[in-house]
């Protein structure tokens, strides 16, 4: 049954991935329109500088949730990479438990009036010409902390089988040397 929803949890990040390595894509592209519009043109447009920052932003604030299931994100590993995996998966399901996911519900939960306020006074941009609608990106920080918990708990689940099958295969390997 865990394997099932482990498996749900990858689907769901190489999706993720995928959207975002897109997203990526759109925001390179972005930038190279406005620097051969300001250096060849001499024309630039505010509403295209930030649309940069709103494609970045999306992509770091989802990005770290794809992180977190490719094991991407930054730990010590020079300590880390000495225990076995047992621990390894022991000292992850801690880390998401008691770090991760209370972190994660503190911005969710704390970043709703901030989003809420910029909704009500339908906050733009201060800079002539710049995007309107600021609260659909402030409004990225909640739900990609939302997603973040989601897949917090498929890493949680990943770290839970992994626990249990490094302990399976160290109890067949202490059987097998007894019988030796």
């Amino acid at each position: 049954m865990l394997e099932r929803i482990e498996r749900f949890y990858q689907v769901f990040n190489r999706i993720l991935g995928k959207i975002l390595a897109i997203v990526f894509l759109l925001m390179t592209l972005n930038v190279f329109y406005d620097v051969v519009m300001r250096y060849f043109f001499h024309n630039s447009s505010v509403g295209m500088q930030e649309m940069e920052w709103h494609l970045f932003s999306i992509v770091i604030l989802y990005g770290v949730s794809v992180a977190l299931l490719d094991e991407g994100h930054v730990r010590v590993d020079f300590l880390y990479d000495r225990y076995p995996q047992r621990a390894k998966a022991m000292i992850n399901i801690i880390g998401t438990v008691f770090f991760l996911v209370p972190l994660a519900c503190l911005v969710l939960f704390g970043s709703f009036d901030f989003v809420k306020d910029s909704y009500e006074i339908k906050e733009i941009s201060e800079n002539p010409g710049g995007l309107p609608y600021r609260f659909a990106i402030k409004a990225m920080i909640p739900v990609s902390f939302g997603v973040l918990i989601f897949t917090a708990i498929g890493y949680t689940i990943k770290n839970i089988l992994l626990f249990k099958k490094a302990g399976s295969s160290t109890e067949l390997q202490i059987i097998k040397e007894d019988k030796a």
